[in-house]
C-alpha cells in the first residue's frame, strides 16, 4: 500500500528531467580544460581586485611605519612590509589596477592603429600596401621592448608615455595579420557578388571586409595583452612607468632588487604577481584562439 503512494523512479520524467538538466550545464563547459577554466577564474579575481581593492584591506598603500621597516611576512602583515613600512600585500593589491590599466591601454592602442594600418595597406593600392609593409617590416626588425624603450626616450616616461611605446611597439603585428585577413576577404565571393552588384565601396568595406578582418585580431589581442603587461612592468622595472609612489607591480619588484638578499619577499611576490597574472592571461587567450581556428576550418 505505501508503495502505490511512491513516485515512479524507473525511466520517467522524474529521471529523465535531471539528467536533462546536468547535459545542460555541462554541455558548454565539458570541452574547457580545467587549466583554462581556473585561468579564467583567477582573471576575474584580478580584475575584481583592480576595479575595489579596498573591499580585500583597510591598510593605504602609502601608510608607512618606520618601527615595521622589513619585516618578514606573518599575520600582521600576510606578505610583509617593505623598506619604508608599507604593508607589501595591501601594495600589491592596489598595484593590480595601474598595472592591467598599462596593459589594457597599450594593448588597445596597438589594436586600433595597426587594424587601420593593415586597412590601409590592403585596401589603399599597390604603391600604399608596398610603402606601408616595408615600413612594418623595418619595425619589426627591431625588438619590441627595445622599440618601446626608443619612444620613451622621445615622449618622455610617465603611465601615458609608456602605454603610447608599447602600443607603438606592437602595431606591426596586428598590422600585418589585419593585412592578410583583409586581403583574403577582398578576393572571397561573397565580396565579388558585392562588388558586381554594385554596392558602394565603403558599405563593402564596413560590412563585410572589416568585420571579417577584424575577428581574428580580437583573440590575439588577448594573447598580446599579457605580452604588452609584461613589456609595461619592464619599463616600469627600469624606472621609466609610473611615478613614485605607485604601487605598479614593476615598480615594486624594481624596488625589491636591492633588498633581495636580507628581504626577499619585496621583489619575489610582485614578480609573483605579475608572472602568475601573464601566464592566466596567456591560456585564456591560446585557448581562444584555438576554438577560433578550429572554428574557421570547419
Amino acid at each position: 500500500m505505501a508503495s502505490s503512494l511512491l513516485p515512479d523512479l524507473g525511466t520517467g520524467s522524474a529521471v529523465a528531467a535531471p539528467a536533462r538538466v546536468r547535459r545542460r550545464w555541462a554541455g558548454p563547459l565539458s570541452s574547457v580544460p580545467v587549466t583554462v577554466v581556473l585561468a579564467g577564474v583567477l582573471l576575474l579575481l584580478v580584475v575584481f581586485v583592480a576595479v575595489a581593492p579596498g573591499l580585500f584591506t583597510s591598510v593605504s598603500p602609502a601608510a608607512t611605519d618606520p618601527l615595521a621597516a622589513l619585516q618578514g611576512p606573518g599575520s600582521e602583515h600576510w606578505l610583509g612590509t617593505d623598506q619604508l613600512g608599507r604593508d607589501l600585500f595591501t601594495r600589491i593589491l592596489y598595484g593590480a589596477r595601474p598595472s592591467l590599466l598599462l596593459g589594457f591601454g597599450s594593448t588597445l592602442i596597438s589594436v586600433v592603429a595597426g587594424a587601420a594600418f593593415g586597412l590601409a595597406a590592403a585596401l589603399g593600392g599597390r604603391v600604399a600596401d608596398q610603402l606601408l609593409m616595408r615600413l612594418a617590416d623595418i619595425l619589426l626588425a627591431l625588438p619590441a621592448l627595445l622599440l618601446a624603450l626608443l619612444v620613451v626616450t622621445v615622449l618622455g616616461s610617465g603611465t601615458v608615455n609608456v602605454m603610447t611605446a608599447i602600443g607603438i611597439a606592437f602595431v606591426p603585428g596586428y598590422a600585418r595579420l589585419v593585412r592578410a585577413e583583409a586581403m583574403v576577404v577582398r578576393r572571397s565571393s561573397y565580396v565579388e557578388s558585392a562588388v558586381a552588384l554594385g554596392l558602394p565601396r565603403r558599405r563593402i568595406v564596413l560590412r563585410h571586409i572589416l568585420p571579417n578582418a577584424l575577428a581574428p585580431l580580437l583573440t590575439l589581442a588577448t594573447v598580446g595583452f599579457g605580452t604588452a603587461l609584461i613589456s609595461a612592468s619592464g619599463l616600469s622595472f627600469l624606472g621609466l612607468g609610473p611615478a613614485a609612489p605607485s604601487p605598479e607591480w614593476g615598480a615594486l619588484l624594481s624596488a625589491g632588487r636591492d633588498f633581495l638578499q636580507t628581504a626577499w619577499w619585496i621583489g619575489v611576490f610582485p614578480g609573483a604577481a605579475v608572472t602568475t597574472t601573464v601566464i592566466a592571461v596567456n591560456v585564456v587567450g591560446r585557448h581562444a584562439q584555438q576554438r577560433f581556428t578550429r572554428r574557421t576550418d570547419r
